[in-house]
C-alpha cells in the first residue's frame, strides 16, 4: 500500500471508528524492524493486538510477513531492508532497488506519517538498545518528535528481555544512554524480573533518567477448546504422540529439522509419533524442498501455524531454537522441550539456561545433532511426567503495557 492509499483508507476509518472510554481517540504509532527472523514482529504484533481500546499504526521495515490483523490496526509496510545471518549488511527486499533508494523512501514515508497522523504515543521495538542500522530513519523522526509535538507525543522503546552483546559494550551503552535520555520517556521491558533483569545484559542502568517498567513477557496462551480439536483432528486424542519442529522465521533453522526428521525415523514407536514440522517464511527454498521429501503418513511439513501456541497446547513435545517467542510459548503451553539455541549470540542461550532451571527444557548441543544421538533424547523428553513449573512467571506483557499506557497518556 502507497502511503497515498494509506492515509485515504485511514481517513475513511478514522471518520467511521468509535470513541474509547476516555471520549477521544489515542493514537498509537508502532515501529518494528526485522532483520533476519520474525521473532520481533510477533512479539510486537501480540501487543499491538492487545491495544484494542486504541488506533493502532503498524510500521513494519522487514520481508513482507502474511497475516490477519484486527480492525483496531492498520499497517504501513516500509520498503523491506533485512539483513545477512552474520548480521553485517542491508539488504534491499526489492533486488530492483538499491539500499539507499529504499533507506530514501522509508525516510520520507516515515516522516510523513508522523506529521500526518500526530500519534499520542511513538512505540519503537529494540532502539536504541539495537537496530543501530536504521538510525538514519529513526534520528530524523526523533528530532521531528522532540521539535514538534514532544508536549503531545511520548515516545517508549518496546524491549525484549536479553541483549545481544556487543565488541564496546562502554561505547554502546554511552550511546544507548544519550539517545534514551535526549529522545525516550521510558523503556518498557518484555520480561519477569524473577527471571531476568535487564542489569544481566546492560550495566549502567543508574545513567538513564527515564522509567525502566518491566512488564512480564510477551506471549498468547493456548486455548483450550482449540488444544482438544487439534488433538482430535490429528487422531491423538486417546492414544499416540505429537511433536511439533518449528525454526521460528526459517533463516537458520534448517539444520535442526533436518535433524529432527531424520531422527523420527530412528524412534523404536515412529509409527506412534505425529512429527508436525513448520519451516517459517523466510526458509531458503531448497531447505523446504528437502524437508518436505520427507513429508508422509507420520510426517508433515508446513510453513506456518496460525495457532501455534495452542498447536503447543496440544503437543508432547516442541522442538525448536530458543528464541523469545518460541520460549515464551513453549512455557505458556507447559510442553517439554528441546531447543536449540543461535549460535550467532549469546542471547538464545542465555534464555535457555534461565527457562530450564524451572520448565521441562533442554537445550540441545551442535552434537546432539545426530539422528541416533537425537532420537534418543526425543524419547527421553516424551517419557517425562507433566508438572507445572515451581515459579509462576508472569505471561502478561501485552496486557501490562497497555495497562501502562492508559496510565500515562492523558487527554
Amino acid at each position: 500500500m502507497t502511503l497515498a492509499e494509506y492515509l485515504y483508507f485511514g481517513a475513511v476509518q478514522q471518520g467511521t471508528r468509535q470513541a474509547n472510554h476516555w471520549g477521544a481517540f489515542v493514537k498509537i504509532i508502532i515501529y518494528c524492524q526485522h532483520v533476519l527472523g520474525v521473532g520481533h514482529f510477533f512479539r510486537t504484533l501480540e501487543i499491538a493486538r492487545a491495544m484494542e481500546a486504541f488506533e493502532v499504526i503498524l510500521v513494519t521495515g522487514g520481508g513482507k510477513v502474511e497475516v490477519a490483523l484486527p480492525d483496531h490496526i492498520r499497517q504501513v509496510n516500509l520498503p523491506g531492508l533485512m539483513m545477512d545471518e552474520n548480521f553485517t549488511r542491508l539488504h534491499s527486499v526489492d533486488l530492483q532497488k538499491s539500499v539507499d533508494e529504499v533507506k530514501c523512501e522509508r525516510k520520507k514515508i516515515l516522516l510523513d506519517l508522523i506529521k500526518t497522523e500526530t500519534p499520542d504515543l511513538f512505540l519503537i521495538e529494540l532502539y536504541p538498545f539495537g537496530r543501530r542500522a536504521f538510525r538514519f530513519e529513526l534520528i530524523p523522526v526523533l528530532e521531528l518528535i522532540k521539535d514538534k509535538f514532544q508536549k503531545t507525543c511520548k515516545v517508549v522503546c518496546s524491549l525484549r528481555d536479553i541483549l545481544v552483546e556487543k565488541k564496546d559494550a562502554q561505547k554502546y551503552e554511552t550511546r544507548v544512554i544519550e539517545a534514551l535520555n535526549s529522545w525516550f520517556d521510558a523503556v518498557l521491558v518484555h520480561s519477569d524480573p524473577q527471571l531476568i533483569k535487564l542489569s544481566a545484559t546492560f550495566s549502567r542502568l543508574d545513567n538513564i533518567n527515564i522509567p525502566i517498567v518491566y512488564t512480564g513477557f510477551v506471549t498468547p496462551v493456548p486455548d483450550p477448546e482449540t488444544v482438544k480439536h487439534i488433538r482430535q483432528k490429528t487422531g491423538l486424542a486417546r492414544k499416540g504422540r505429537l511433536i511439533v519442529a518449528s525454526a521460528g522465521g526459517g533463516n537458520v533453522g534448517a539444520p535442526l529439522l533436518r535433524s529432527v526428521v531424520q531422527a523420527h525415523k530412528e524412534l523404536s514407536s515412529s509409527e506412534d509419533v505425529l512429527l508436525k514440522v513448520y519451516t517459517g517464511p523466510y526458509m531458503d527454498t531448497e531447505d523446504k524442498k528437502s524437508l518436505r521429501s520427507f513429508a508422509g503418513k507420520r510426517i508433515e511439513v508446513e510453513e506456518f501455524s496460525g495457532e501455534f501456541v495452542s498447536l503447543l497446547g496440544a503437543a508432547d513435545l516442541s522442538i525448536s531454537m530458543a528464541g523469545y517467542n518460541t520460549c515464551m510459548n513453549i512455557v505458556a503451553a507447559n510442553v517439554p522441550s528441546l531447543v536449540w539455541p543461535f549460535s550467532q549470540n549469546r542471547e538464545q542461550r542465555e534464555r535457555a539456561l534461565k527457562i530450564a532451571r524451572f520448565a521441562r527444557m533442554t537445550i540441545l548441543e551442535d552434537q546432539d545433532l545426530t539422528p541416533v544421538k537425537l532420537s534418543r533424547l526425543i524419547e527421553k523428553s516424551l517419557g517425562q511426567k507433566a508438572s507445572r513449573p515451581d515459579v509462576q512467571l508472569n505471561l502478561s506483557g501485552a496486557a501490562n503495557t497497555v495497562k501502562w499506557i492508559k496510565k500515562v497518556i492523558t487527554l
